[in-house]
């Protein structure tokens, strides 16, 4: 591995540079004070797309895909009524479980998988749907994969 360093060091560099001012831009652009947990989602998805480039999960599709997939499963997730039926804690933590769970399925089924993703569905499903949430992963996952595709034949895999 420190070969590989030694033979690609500009990569490296360029390619933590890229990654720490696509998320200041993301991090000035967002509101991360309301929700910090949707926000460390994002974060994830930044290594993935700067360090892993040419693996699937980089990819546009599976990014925004996946970040779509995990809204939408957080979102259904906080509307569940279940803490009538069950103790408090119980309910709550059956809830978060079944939007991560599910949206890993979905993900899977329909060939967007995002690892990052499911922590958005937890992240949704924990503070609930808003549309200041909404905006902060769609203009997330838009920057992300924009930056991305623009500069595809600059980057390269550092794993």
């Amino acid at each position: 591995m420190m070969n590989e360093f030694k033979t690609y060091w500009q990569y490296y560099v360029f390619q933590s540079i890229a990654a720490t001012v696509t998320i200041f831009v993301l991090l000035l652009v967002v509101s991360i004070q309301e929700k910090p947990v949707i926000v460390a989602s994002i974060g994830a998805s930044t290594f993935i797309v700067f360090a892993m480039p040419g693996y699937i999960t980089a990819q546009p599709r599976n990014l925004v895909g996946g970040h779509l997939v995990g809204m939408s499963c957080g979102f259904l997730a906080s509307l569940v009524p279940l803490q009538h039926l069950l103790p408090s804690s119980v309910a709550l933590s059956l809830l978060y479980a079944l939007a991560v769970g599910i949206s890993i399925f979905i993900m899977v089924v329909i060939d967007t998988e995002h690892p990052p993703a499911a922590g958005t569905a937890l992240g949704v499903a924990i503070a609930g749907f808003s549309v200041k949430i909404l905006l902060t992963v769609l203009v997330s996952i838009i920057i992300l994969s924009s930056v991305h595709c623009l500069f595809r034949h600059r980057l390269r895999d550092l794993t």
